[in-house]
Parts: structure tokens; sequence; C-alpha cells
């Protein structure tokens, strides 16, 4: 296996106002005068890791990390009922990248994320192609209602008795319409041990989901702090139920604004919530974007995965 970085602090890190009352957390690693590069973390709703820094060579690149609105060191935080999520969707999202890379007086940065952020860097290479030096991307999702779908519905039929807890622990009149809107509305529920209930049956279904992987690890999504798993659910079922606030077919439709930005595509061939056709998909309709499948890798990843993306940034170094 190959030796990622030593874990580096930061050199410099903030709170920036983006409007609407929201703050985001960002921190500036490595090289200043290095190249830019941005991970953009998944969730929607999880917060930065710091070990996502490992990837990235702190002599060579200048790496900027941030929180997304409501979660990790964002504020007001969505783990409190009052904070609302009315201006949380996902042009919110990109715009705050856009002020905070011209907060930090960067011209075009490298963009590296997964799940949920390969979406989040799909839309805002959309948006803003001129902007964008490379992708990496590792867990490709384009946040599709049919991967939505998929998701929350279609592979129960992997792990039937785990879907049925999940769609169970909705009242009666809404196990058999719209399990997220349903779900949303008991995640913003004045009542606290309601919506601390609803927490863990979400997590508790995407933990069942990702511990049927191959290499999949129990407790995935909810091993974290309370506040974290209600922020993480509750901006998660905010933003699907929402479709993630795109056009169905969208960032597939526009694949061709990201002509000229090489990109890499890593995807576990054995992913069961997201599955394989999404990344092949966009590797047909992006073709300056390469697609490497890691064969025993499911969602969570595997030694094979973390080398695939640890080669593409290196290159691009």
């Amino acid at each position: 296996m190959t030796e990622l970085y030593p874990l580096y602090e930061p050199y410099a890190q903030g709170l920036l106002d983006v409007g609407d009352g929201q703050r985001i957390h960002w921190n500036a690693s490595g090289n200043p005068a290095g190249k830019p590069a941005v991970v953009v973390h998944g969730g929607p709703g999880s917060g930065h890791r710091s070990g996502a820094r490992r990837y990235f060579d702190p002599a060579r690149y200048h790496l900027i990390q941030f929180d997304q609105r409501g979660c990790g060191r964002s504020l007001p935080h969505a783990a409190d009922p009052s904070t609302g999520l009315e201006h949380n969707t996902t042009a919110h999202l990109i715009a705050d990248m856009e002020r905070l890379r011209e907060h930090l007086g960067i011209d075009k940065w490298l963009l590296y994320g997964g799940s949920w952020g390969s979406t989040l860097i799909l839309a805002y290479a959309q948006a803003h192609p001129e902007r964008v030096s490379e992708i990496v991307i590792c867990g490709v999702t384009m946040t599709r209602p049919e991967e939505i779908d998929w998701l929350y519905r279609g592979v129960a039929r992997f792990v039937p008795a785990a879907w049925q807890d999940f769609r169970n622990h909705l009242p009666p009149e809404d196990r058999d319409g719209d399990l997220l809107a349903a779900y949303s509305r008991l995640l913003n529920s004045q009542d606290d041990p309601v919506r601390r209930a609803a927490a863990k049956a979400w997590a508790t279904w995407e933990d069942a989901v990702i511990a049927h992987e191959s290499m999949g690890k129990p407790n995935a999504y909810s091993d974290r702090p309370d506040d974290a798993l209600m922020a993480f659910t509750r901006i998660t079922a905010h933003y699907f139920s929402h479709r993630a606030f795109l056009a169905d077919g969208q960032l597939l439709r526009d694949a061709d604004r990201l002509a000229g930005i090489p990109g890499v595509l890593i995807h576990g061939r054995l992913d069961l919530g997201g599955p394989l056709a999404t990344a092949w998909e966009l590797a047909q309709a992006w073709t300056d974007a390469e697609l490497t499948v890691i064969d025993e890798s499911g969602h969570t990843g595997s030694p094979r995965m973390a080398e695939a993306v640890f080669a593409a940034i290196e290159r691009f170094a």
C-alpha cells in the first residue's frame, strides 16, 4: 500500500460570512505558494475530515477545506432545531465556494471529493468551469431522483429487514408515500425525542447499506456525536427530499460544460448505495475524464481505492 503523507495541521482558519446569517468554517494548510486545491466533503452535512489532507503533498499543494452550511464548525449549526434550512441549497453552497475562493485570492483550484461531495463538485464546476483546474472524484454521485430512490428504496431488496425497520419508523400514513419528506418532517419536529429517534433510524438504515458491502463496517454513519448526527441526518433529508435542488439529470445533461477540465473518476464496482452505472454514464458524457473501477471496493473504499486517489492527486500536483 502506498504511504500517504503524515497528517499536518492548518496554518490558517476562520469563519467566513456568506450571507443569510451563515458563517462557514474554513482552513488552509500546506504551502501557500503551492497549487490550490479544495476538498468538498460528503453528506450532505458531514463536515470536513482532517485525514483527507494526507492525500496532498504539503510542499506542493495549497489545500483548502471547509464545512458546508449548518455542519462541522460552521454556524449556525443544524443540530439546533431553530436553525432554518431555507437558505441551505445547492445554489447557496456553490455561491459559498465562490465567495471562499475569492476571499482566499485563489484563481483556479483542483476539486477533490466523493459521494455527495461529487455532486457539489460537478454543480460548482459546471457553474464556474473557468475556476477549476482539475477534478478528482472518489465515489461518483449526481444525486438524480433515480439515485436517491435506489438508495432509500431500491436497495432494500438486498437488506429487506433493515428497510422495513426504516420504513416502519414513520407514522403509518407516511409509509407508502415520500419517505424522505416524511423523515424530514420528523427531523424538524419541535419535539427533541422525536428528532433524535428519527436521526437514529435514518443512520441505522445508512449503516445497514454500508455494512452489507464488501469491506463495509458497522456503524459507519451512526458512530458520531449526537449533534453531528442530527446535523447530518437533518441536512441530508432536506437535500434529498428536494432532489438536491437540481433539475432531473441536470449534471449529466450539462457535462459538456466540463470540456477541457481533466478529471479522474474512481468508483468501487461493489458500491451498493451508489451503483457503478452513474460513474460510467458521467465518463461517457465527459470526454476529458477517465474512469478507474476498483473491483473489490464498495462506497466506503479500500486500500486500492486510496492508492488510486493518491496517484491522481500526485499526478496533478
